[in-house]
């Protein structure tokens, strides 16, 4: 199988906004795109993106999860970044246009339909770094992939900064590229330094995000997670495995905390911590690094409640489980 996310369909669904409109929508090439090379993306990042998936069902059908929730998102970046104002009902449109076109090459489960819609400012102008592009492209790519987790889910190793943030404060909640860039040299820092898989940012004590996903805890019964803020991104997963948690009956406290309650509970037996995320779903979490020191989460292993929490997902996304909370939209 190839490496996840580098595999495209041929085609996509193309739609451009000028002179204060959205132009009709087109079926263009996945190759490429043209734009000017002032343009305002190249030179002042006004980008935005989304992901989500569509799966196949055992009767042949095809499903898109919570595509309502990712363009709500996608709508609140474009705002946030002052690119056009999207259209919501256009971009369902084209997110089910394009994948019922390729229904055929929908992954059987574990493997799925990676969903990208993309915005981006295209005005040509080198003189606008304090002004937005009044002109702009969205196009939805779609990506097959395979099990994110195809040699088993083994826990990560995450280092605590309590110096750095993944982005500055008021970016958080956007869904942007220049986010994910300003993370990216901390972590392959990490990486290298003390074999972290990831930076989990705790800026001033303060537990918040890794530079790609969500972060909670679980001890016993109660699931811990940073409360909305927009100082990080407000996850899409993150919600469906919270709405999950309680239909188990666990207790959800979305609330602060610090790094000192962190280690604390992390070394309690049976404390589980674990990452949440389109593509990884739910990923456990085995070891802390802080101040030079390893710290043990729980036994150290993927924890049962992540598991299961993960499976309960999937099932609902795989058409397997009863999918109470209406997540799925039937493209054909």
């Amino acid at each position: 199988m190839a490496v996840f996310g580098t595999v495209f369909m041929p085609q996509m669904a193309l739609a451009t906004f000028e002179n204060d409109k959205w132009n009709d929508t087109q079926k263009v090439s996945a190759e490429s795109i043209q734009i000017h090379p002032g343009a305002h993306v190249l030179h002042y990042s006004s980008t935005c993106f989304e992901g989500l998936k569509a799966f196949r069902h055992e009767d042949g059908g095809i499903y898109v999860f919570r595509m309502d929730k990712n363009l709500n998102r996608f709508e609140q970046s474009s705002e946030l970044l002052n690119l056009p104002k999207i259209n919501k009902h256009q971009v369902a449109a084209m997110i089910l246009d394009i994948v019922a076109q390729y229904a055929d090459e929908v992954p059987q489960p574990p493997g799925s339909m990676y969903i990208r819609p993309t915005h981006v400012g295209t005005e040509a102008s080198i003189g606008k770094a304090a002004a937005p592009s009044l002109s702009s492209i969205l196009y939805v790519l779609l990506s097959p992939v395979g099990d994110y987790f195809a040699g088993g889910a083994k826990p990560l190793r995450l280092l605590l900064d309590e110096t750095g943030m993944r982005c500055a404060p008021h970016m958080g909640m956007i869904k942007s590229g220049g986010n994910y860039a300003s993370a990216l040299g901390p972590i392959l820092k990490a990486r290298n330094d003390v074999q972290a898989d990831q930076i989990l940012f705790c800026p001033n004590g303060d537990v918040q995000e890794t530079g790609a996903a969500n972060f909670i805890l679980i001890d016993g019964n109660e699931i811990i997670t940073k409360a909305l803020d927009s100082s990080f991104l407000h996850g899409v997963t993150r919600d469906s495995i919270l709405t999950l948690a309680a239909d188990l009956g666990m207790t959800i406290s979305e609330r602060n905390i610090s790094v000192d309650e962190l280690l604390e509970r992390a070394a309690k037996p049976g404390v589980e911590a674990a990452l949440s995320g389109t593509a990884a779903v739910l990923t456990p979490v085995g070891t802390f690094i802080h101040n030079d020191k390893e710290h043990q989460v729980g036994n150290g292993e993927a924890g049962l409640t992540t598991m299961k929490l993960r499976q309960a997902l999937n099932d609902i996304q795989w058409g397997k489980a009863e999918d109470k909370h209406n997540w799925l939209v039937k493209v054909n």
